[in-house]
Parts: structure tokens; sequence; C-alpha cells
């Protein structure tokens, strides 16, 4: 039985989900409706689940056994694991309706916020209400929200919401607590209008962390529909080897177009990744990881790989080197391990500490020579130092990992066996 009457579709997203046994299954991400052609409530078909592996499926309301204001209860029985996929004249709730336009019975034009469906009869669960805010001006103050039955609003045909400009803010809300790798999964499942409405909702540095997360046909589509200022801007805020990589897929006049728009200082690291291959060592490196002076003390490196923006590869290895530190750098002296640092007292100088044993590896390195230097010692990230004792960056073992998986993985998630 389920527990509620009426769930409104923006607080569902992101429960988790349980089978009857207690088991974790994944979060609810949407929900699927069927519209219909006349202004009748459409009918609730499913919830789309995202699992553990970044796999989205589609789970039937018939399956749902209890909605709880914190966690939702499947019946049992198998769940199917299948890619959801969706189909004509389905509309995905949280995705595609929040921020519509919608016309009221009064005439005015509102934004829908929000839609909430209730249980009926025959345990169909249908979208019988919805939450708008109506449009008074541009300038004007936001007026307050209403919770209306769906058949007083228009608009909401499918013709209608794929013709209409449609904004993001409420989407974006929702997308605000989601890391981005499932943000940028979540836009890869919507269409392509409404995947550029979100986009040019998103602040630089948002979309740049969501844009380093997604398949390379879904960058280039993506940075395609920026203009080019904006396209600039995100690929500055994008790390250095993660815009090289993206750069390197586009035609040479447009590659160049788009380093020139970007401030020198920016773009002058994406160059030098640029000039090697993507399969070597060079190519998969970023240029910035934690580089430190011999004289700096065992704090200030711990204080430093403490930054909640470095990776957790990254953060597991500093490097030592003479001025200057920025990249390439003066002679490469040795690396400190994450683990020495925190046995060491902090007033010790990391020049101490030293490991100067470790094998470096060439920028001309091939992908296969990094993989096997990951697995002779163990490490997830390494130096990269040319022949003359320069550390030119630090290659990590999830840049290694997303050239040897298959160029679709991020959409297709991992399967159980």
């Amino acid at each position: 039985m389920v527990a509620v009457n009426r769930v409104f579709a923006a607080q569902l997203a992101g429960l988790p989900v349980f089978g009857p046994d207690g088991e974790s299954i994944g979060k609810v991400r949407d929900l699927v409706v069927g519209l219909r052609v006349d202004r009748q409530p459409p009918r609730v078909l499913g919830l789309v689940l995202e699992l553990a592996t970044r796999r989205r499926i589609f789970v039937p309301m018939l399956r749902v056994t209890s909605i709880e204001p914190n966690a939702v209860t499947l019946a049992t029985g198998s769940v199917n694991l299948r890619q959801f996929h969706q189909r004509t004249n389905e509309v995905l709730v949280v995705g595609e309706l929040l921020d519509a336009r919608v016309a009221l019975a009064s005439g005015a034009t509102a934004v829908l916020v929000d839609a909430a469906m209730e249980p009926s009869r025959t345990r169909d669960w249908r979208m019988t209400r919805v939450a708008v805010r109506e449009r008074t001006g541009r300038l004007a103050r936001r007026g307050p929200v209403q919770v209306l039955r769906w058949e007083e609003l228009t608009g909401l045909s499918v013709t209608e919401l794929a013709g209409q400009p449609q904004g993001a803010a409420h989407l974006v809300a929702v997308f605000e607590a989601m890391r981005a790798a499932d943000v940028a999964l979540a836009l890869h499942s919507l269409p392509a209008k409404r995947r550029y409405e979100v986009a040019e909702a998103l602040d630089d540095e948002r979309l740049a962390d969501v844009m380093e997360e997604m398949a390379e046909e879904d960058q280039k589509d993506l940075l395609a529909h920026l203009d080019d200022e904006r396209a600039a801007d995100v690929l500055e805020a994008m790390n250095p080897d993660d815009a090289a990589d993206l750069l390197a897929e586009l035609p040479e006049r447009e590659k160049d177009r788009l380093l020139e728009l970007m401030e020198p200082a920016e773009s002058a690291p994406v160059r030098r990744l640029l000039e090697y291959s993507y399969d070597t060592a060079g190519g998969l490196m970023t240029p910035e990881p934690v580089v430190l002076a011999p004289d700096a003390t065992v704090a200030e490196a711990l204080a430093h790989v403490r930054n909640p923006d470095l990776t957790p590869a990254l953060a597991s290895m500093v490097f030592v080197c003479r001025p200057p530190t920025a990249t390439p750098t003066g002679r490469y002296l040795g690396c400190v391990h994450i683990q020495r640092l925190l046995r060491e007292p902090p007033s010790d100088l990391v020049a101490g500490v030293l490991d100067t044993d470790l094998t470096t590896l060439s920028p001309a390195a091939s992908l296969g020579d990094v993989t096997r230097y990951f697995a002779t010692y163990n490490l997830v990230c390494g130096p990269v130092v040319d022949e003359t004792d320069h550390l030119l960056g630090a290659v990590t073992v999830d840049d290694v990992l997303d050239h040897l998986l298959p160029d679709n993985w991020r959409e297709t998630g991992l399967t159980h066996a």
C-alpha cells in the first residue's frame, strides 16, 4: 500500500529506492508520463532509477509498493536492468516539464515549477496537479506559487513543449545536489533542445565540470551550440587536459579560433598538451599537479592536498622541484606520497622525505607503458618528466581508465554479472 496520496516530482527526485528486503537499488532521477491529446491528467508510467553503476533503468509504477518522505520501496521480483530509452509521447517530468511555460484559464502566462501525482482507484498514478508561478513581467517581483489542476492549464502537449523556448532555473536547482557525472548522464538522456537550455542556464564553472564528464560526441555537440566567447570561457574553466582532449577532436580552424579567444595564461598549458598524441603520457597528463619547492614543510604539503578541487588521485602525491614550481618546472627532485606525509612531523621539510627512487614517465610513453607503470608500482598518480629533468605534469589513473574503456562507457554504465 502506498503511504502518501500526493507526491511532487521535485521532492521525489533523488530519493533512495529499496527492494522488499531492504536492499538498496538506486535513486529516483525522474518520472515518466504519457501525455494525452486532450487536457486530462496524464498517466504516470513509471520511475527512472539510477543504479550505483550510473545505469538508468525504467521501473513501472505497478512495481512501487510504498512512497515515503525519505524512500521508495519496490515489490518483490527482478528488476529489468536494460538501459532506459524514452519513447514517443513520453515526457520526463523533471527533465522536460519543469520551467515549461503554460497558459492559465485567465489567459495569463505562468511557469511550471513542479508537478504532483496521485494514485487512482485502479492503482494507476495520474499527474493531477501542477505548481505554477505566474509571469508578471521580466522585471517584476516573482508571484506566489499556485497549485492547480492539470486540466486548468494549456501548453503541455508534446508538440507545444517541443516548440516553445523554456527556462531551466528549476531543473538546474534539482541538479545542484547531484555530482557532475550524474548531471552529465541526465543531460545525455534529454532532448537536444532541453540540453541546450540547461547548458545556457549553468554558470561557466559548473558547465565545465559537467562537460568533463560527458562523452566526446556530447561535448562537441554542446560546445558547437555555445557562442564562441562562451565556449572559450567554458574551456578556460575546464581542466587543461580535458580541454585539450576536446579541442583535439575539433577541426583545425575551429580549434585555433577557440584557443585565440582564450586568455593566454589559460590557453598556454592547453597548447602544450596538444603537442602530444592523446595516447601518450604527455597527452594523458594534467599540467597542474601539486608541486612544491624543497624548502616547503610537511604541513604546507598537507594543506595543499586538502584542496577540495583536487581529485583523490592528484591528492595522493606531492612533487618536489626546484623553482619555478609551475610546469614545466625547474629540476625535478622527487615525490612524496600522502601516506608518508601523514607519518612525518608537520615542521619537517618535504626535501627530507622524498622518494627519489620512483621511476618517472617520459611524455612519449605509450598508453600501454603507462598502464604497466601503474600496475607495477601500485600507483594512482605518476610524474611525467622530460629528458632534461623538468616536471611536465602528472598522469592519474582516472585518465588512463578513460582511454582504456569503450568510447560509449559513460552512456551504457556497467552491467551486472
